[in-house]
């Protein structure tokens, strides 16, 4: 499919030709959305602990005497009852983590950049050369292409510092490397600024599959 090119100044310099089996699939949202479910349950750490009464430090003594005081028998000051002593059914460390195969992977990334391609939301930019770190001319650069007041994923062909540090104080803008970019970062944000070296990149993450 043909997309228009465009410069830092927002003017079209001319059209560039997505790669069918990429950008221009039937998008599967079923795949899409088990893409995102594995993605945000493998953020979740599942830590949570607390402590029973058996790995509470302490309470090895009996209290007091079994009679005599005419109150409850206590064996251990350790005694969930007790301040101090162990939880009863308190959260206990669980591993959230999902896989997916690799296809499906392939198939829900493919369906989310098809996706922002049959909403026009895919813009390609010829070249982002900065010499410097400058979050004002990173901010014009996007204003001029009509993307200042959305959210905008940016790919590069690989990761560069200048242009990450020219862009991270920015709201709802993300800069990542194209071969590294997930079917949740896609989907999370509106619209897509792909640098033209940046197209082999994600093109070459499908080879060998889907």
């Amino acid at each position: 499919m043909l997309v228009n090119l465009y410069n830092k100044t927002g003017n079209t310099t001319g059209q560039i030709e997505l790669p069918d089996n990429v950008f221009a699939i039937e998008p599967n949202e079923h795949v899409m959305h088990q893409a995102i479910v594995t993605y945000r349950a493998n953020q979740r750490q599942g830590t949570k602990k607390t402590k029973i009464r058996s790995e509470v430090s302490g309470g090895g003594k009996k209290p007091w005497g079994q009679k005599g005081r005419g109150g409850a028998r206590a064996g251990s000051t350790r005694s969930p009852l007790w301040p101090g002593g162990g939880t009863i059914h308190g959260p206990k460390p669980v591993d959230y983590r999902m896989n997916l195969p690799k296809k499906v992977k392939r198939l829900a990334r493919k369906s989310a950049f098809s996706a922002r391609a049959a909403e026009q939301n895919i813009f390609v930019l010829d070249e982002m050369n900065m010499n410097e770190v400058k979050t004002k001319t990173f901010s014009e650069m996007l204003k001029a292409l009509n993307l200042g007041n959305t959210s905008v994923l940016v790919l590069t062909p690989e990761y560069n510092k200048t242009l990450y540090l020219s862009s991270r104080n920015i709201p709802n803008i993300t800069l990542n490397a194209a071969d590294k970019v997930s079917t949740y970062d896609i989907l999370t944000h509106r619209k897509l600024l792909i640098l033209k070296d940046a197209i082999e990149p994600i093109v070459k993450t499908f080879e060998g599959g889907i």
